[in-house]
């Protein structure tokens, strides 16, 4: 019984890390990443679909990203969904490709993300802590039931203050590292 809320405890804790790193991804740095637009929502034919559904995007220059709609029709849907982002990128298009400047941060920016990039912290942070909650939780009520003894949930709660500690430290790291690249000029 304590495997599984354990099992289940680290496997929901590492989904929550797992979407604090691809919110990450979108988060602009000086340098051109796909990620930054591949989940845009563009809206074509009635329908609201991710960018990276209707185009190829690609990153041949580190200052640039091109978008290459597989329907040329597409062209101004893209084009009307990255202006109205809050990206803060101007599309040009040729009629085929789509490019993206990517403009450098300046230090006001710079300082603003490394604030989005804390919140988002927190709220990763928080995520887990609520994953731990539950679990803690599910062990009081196996022992309540008599399904585990209180030996048992006394183990098993230390083994989730580790697992906690060590998806608060994967969160740390990657936050130490998204800002060192948004301060980096």
């Amino acid at each position: 019984m304590t495997e599984e809320i354990l099992l289940d405890c680290e496997d929901r804790m590492d989904k929550a890390v797992t979407a604090y790193s691809n919110t990450l991804d979108t988060i602009r740095t000086g340098r051109a990443s796909t990620a930054l637009v591949e989940h845009l929502h563009v809206s074509h034919y009635g329908q609201s679909m991710p960018l990276n559904q209707l185009a190829t995007l690609a990153a041949p220059e580190a200052q640039l990203i091109t978008v290459t709609p597989w329907d040329k029709a597409a062209m101004q849907s893209i084009m009307k969904a990255i202006q109205i982002s809050d990206l803060g990128i101007n599309p040009s298009n040729d009629g085929n490709i789509i490019r993206l400047p990517i403009p450098p941060l300046n230090e006001q920016r710079r300082k603003d993300l490394v604030k989005q990039v804390n919140q988002k912290s927190e709220e990763s942070r928080v995520a887990v802590r609520n994953v731990r909650r539950h679990a803690l939780d599910e062990l009081k009520k196996s022992q309540r039931a008599a399904e585990i003894t209180e030996d048992d949930e006394h183990n098993a709660g230390e083994a989730v203050e580790k697992l906690t500690q060590q998806h608060m430290e994967r969160v740390e790291a990657l936050t130490r590292a998204k800002e060192r690249d948004l301060m980096d000029v």
